[in-house]
């Protein structure tokens, strides 16, 4: 590649972000590489990373049962060595002073030390006695993208197939739900059908709604790889606050918040009409739908009519001709296009809408199931997709995407439990927002959590808060306190990482296993003991018997995904390999790269082609879903949206990095970001104090006027990491949810801002 000032600049940029995000584990300076001055005798294991969902491979390091270190696994496909600087120090976690180490019971408002005879025996006690007086809704279940898989398949058996009820969430509902419903309505079932090695094969990225380089650090730094060696590779980025992957860009789109749905239209209005559109995809791979039902291609044009780039542009304060130039480089002939996007996108309450669109522009060009041209969704917890979509821990899921609602389904999993299922509740669940104003209103009585802090992590978290406190809550824990753990009756220490063995499900249908390397501290047990003692002393062992292992457990539910096309591979082969993509449908078979295309497909002929065999006539649906906006918008009252976001150093909230020094002393502040014009206008300056105050609660931080990001003009930005309970960013956002996929509209609310 010749240099010039432009791919100069571009590196530089590249090189800014990438350093910032990234240690590489071939660096031999021993201040640059905190890893040289490790013992030199560690045993060093393959594992998975604790944090985001991409599934970075790492090697843990252990001596004395203790482990002492982490390095980047050179052999895991995905992360080929690289760790951000969260995984380099992820063995810290570990070792933290507050460490749950035994079983906890509140009495007279204070947590006084038990057994674990008496914890669980009066965990049971009162579940059984709240079920036996107001039936098996009054009790719940909250879970975790956390969670390993068998933990999630066991906890779902105990209470949808044995105890009967349906109320069981996780809390990728607040993060990947949209995605969820966006899939399953477009192709008929969930999962991206791409993977990682498109990036190796892309031409151009369109991301929106992410802030990829903070948030998936190792797909940036191949993003920003592709992009500096690949050939004219473009980057097109959509969001309307400027962060680290607009450095990189080619185009920056920053829409007024909340009006992405009307730019995705406008991008397909274009693509049709100036003939960028694949008819002959489109004609044998896709039907159309509006709202209220099937549609054809020609109603679904009229409907782009109000879409046009100059409508477009009046809405979502962009100009006619970026939104064309956007379209065309997206649709581009001789390009493979790859799309990328997160929370911006499904946290909102047209998430499940949005990525309908985006799924469109796919469609539309025929830029799907191929190298380098696939959407790809990307997720947040490191099983958010193996251990609540996948093993059906939602409340309207059963395993290997079953749902409750059907009979056939039912049947079908309580066969394999040894359950009945005219004890399966034939209803959906309470999702997790009702579920959680079922504490407050008094509908749920009990509420068991694992690996979560809804306490901190709610929308509207005061009016939550209150729910909890009232409720019986038992919470299965690392650490002590969080803002969880000081509303519950009854804390169980947990086991957490490689102090347990299990399965994760990682962002592309990657199944990878974490071996247990060293033991628990304290009396701390895996959340899969817990479940199993909880069954038995409410009497239900004799359903649970049989699990003497994770490897028995994992057997058993890959009996129920087998023939879904979701089949997955025996439990011994993880242990040996990095990783491997379902469908898996022979126990053999190397796992398969990407769905719904010949060759990589193996349940599509190459006569075939293409199959979305998700759907009865193998087609995909283009929907077209129209521009409503945000549930709540700026007004006289509260003028500034206001949104929250995520740093590189840490993650969700905290209770796992908070404790890791090298962190927290990287970034220890907390603020709001403004716009400098916004700021001059009410005369704060660099660090004053700024009161933030919506329809739910008021925090006050420290204005930042130069930080990593900078809000477009009428916006304002927090951090949702910070965990003083005065300065939650949860106190603020909108908990209105999605229709279809009941996500939480984290993103978007109305803020007044004054100096403090």
């Amino acid at each position: 590649m010749q240099l010039t000032r432009r791919n100069f600049l571009q590196a530089t940029a590249a090189a800014a972000a990438t350093a910032a995000a990234l240690s590489a584990t071939g660096c031999a300076d021993k201040k640059a590489n905190p890893k040289s001055d490790l013992p030199a005798d560690l045993e060093w294991t393959k594992a998975v990373c604790r944090y985001c969902g991409i599934g970075c491979g790492v090697m843990v390091g252990t001596k004395d049962g203790k482990v002492l270190g982490i390095k980047g696994d050179q052999e895991n496909p995905v992360n080929k060595g690289l760790l951000c600087v969260k995984g380099w120090y992820l063995h810290k976690i570990l070792y933290a002073e507050d460490r749950l180490k035994t079983p906890m019971i509140k009495k007279d408002g204070k947590f006084v030390p038990a057994t674990w005879d008496e914890a669980l025996d009066l965990v049971a006690s009162r579940f059984k006695e709240i079920i036996a007086k107001d039936g098996p809704d009054a009790v719940s279940y909250y879970g975790s993208g956390q969670n390993m898989a068998e933990e999630a398949y066991v906890v779902n058996k105990l209470f949808k197939g044995v105890i009967g009820t349906n109320n069981v969430e996780g809390n990728p509902r607040t993060c990947m739900a949209s995605a969820v419903a966006g899939h399953t309505t477009t192709f008929g079932k969930d999962e991206p059908m791409g993977c990682l090695d498109d990036i190796e094969a892309a031409d151009v990225f369109f991301i929106t709604g992410s802030n990829t380089a903070e948030c998936h650090p190792v797909v940036w730094s191949r993003i920003t790889n592709r992009k500096l060696t690949g050939k004219d590779v473009k980057i097109i980025v959509a969001d309307p606050r400027r962060h680290r992957v607009h450095e990189m860009a080619d185009m920056s789109l920053e829409f007024i918040p909340g009006t992405d749905i009307a730019l995705f239209n406008a991008m397909a209005q274009v693509i049709i009409a100036e003939n960028l559109h694949d008819a002959n995809f489109i004609s044998k791979h896709t039907t159309f739908q509006n709202n209220e039902g099937p549609i054809d291609f020609e109603k679904y044009k009229a409907f782009l009519q109000d879409y046009t780039p100059e409508k477009a542009a009046a809405v979502t304060g962009l100009t006619a001709d970026q939104i064309r130039e956007a379209a065309r480089l997206f649709a581009a002939k001789d390009k493979q296009t790859m799309t990328m996007w997160t929370m911006g996108i499904n946290q909102r309450v047209q998430g499940t809408w949005a990525n309908n669109l985006l799924f469109n522009l796919h469609l539309l060009t025929g830029k799907i199931g191929r190298p380098g041209s696939t959407p790809f969704s990307l997720t947040g917890q490191p099983s958010a997709c193996g251990s609540i979509r996948e093993v059906g821990a939602l409340s309207h899921l059963l395993p290997a995407h079953r749902v409750v609602a059907n009979e056939a389904h039912r049947k079908e999993v309580a066969a394999v439990w040894g359950t009945d299922p005219a004890k399966m509740s034939p209803k959906n669940g309470l999702h997790m927002m009702d579920m959680f104003k079922g504490l407050v209103d008094g509908r749920v009585k009990a509420m068991l959590i694992s690996t979560t802090n809804p306490g901190h992590s709610l929308p509207n978290a005061d009016f939550y808060r209150k729910g909890m406190e009232k409720a019986f809550l038992v919470v299965i824990e690392a650490y002590h306190p969080t803002r969880t753990t000081e509303l519950a009756d009854v804390l169980l220490p947990a086991a957490m990482w490689v102090e347990k063995e299990g399965i994760y499900g990682n962002t592309d249908r990657r199944t990878q296993y974490i071996p247990k390397l060293v033991n628990a501290p304290g009396e701390a047990k895996s959340d899969v003991w817990i479940f199993l003692e909880l069954a038995k002393r409410m009497g239900f062992g004799k359903f649970f018997e049989h699990y003497t292992s994770t490897e028995v457990i994992w057997e058993e539910y890959r009996k129920l995904a087998k023939g879904t096309k979701m089949d997955l591979a025996p439990y011994a082969r993880y242990k040996k390999e990095r990783g491997v993509r379902w469908p898996v449908p022979t126990d053999d078979h190397a796992g398969t790269v990407r769905r719904y295309s010949y060759p990589d497909d193996p349940f599509v002929t190459k006569e075939e082609g293409i199959k979305f065999y998700g759907k009865p006539d193998g087609k995909a649906v283009v929907f077209a879903r129209p521009f409503q906006g945000a549930a709540e918008k700026p007004d006289a009252d509260y003028p500034f949206w206001f949104s929250t976001g995520r740093v590189l150093e840490h993650w969700h909230t905290m209770t796992m990095t908070g404790k890791v020094p090298e962190l927290m002393r990287a970034t220890p502040d907390w603020y709001a970001e403004l716009h400098p014009e916004d700021a001059a206008k009410l005369g704060i300056a660099d660090g004053d104090p700024v009161k933030l105050t919506t329809r739910r609660g008021t925090i006050t931080l420290p204005a930042k006027l130069k930080a990593r990001g900078i809000p477009q003009k009428g916006m304002v930005m927090v951090m949702m990491h910070d965990d003083r309970i005065d300065k939650l960013a949860n106190l603020l956002t909108n908990d209105a949810v999605d229709a279809a996929s009941k996500q939480p509209e984290y993103k978007l609310c109305a803020v007044k801002v004054a100096k403090g």
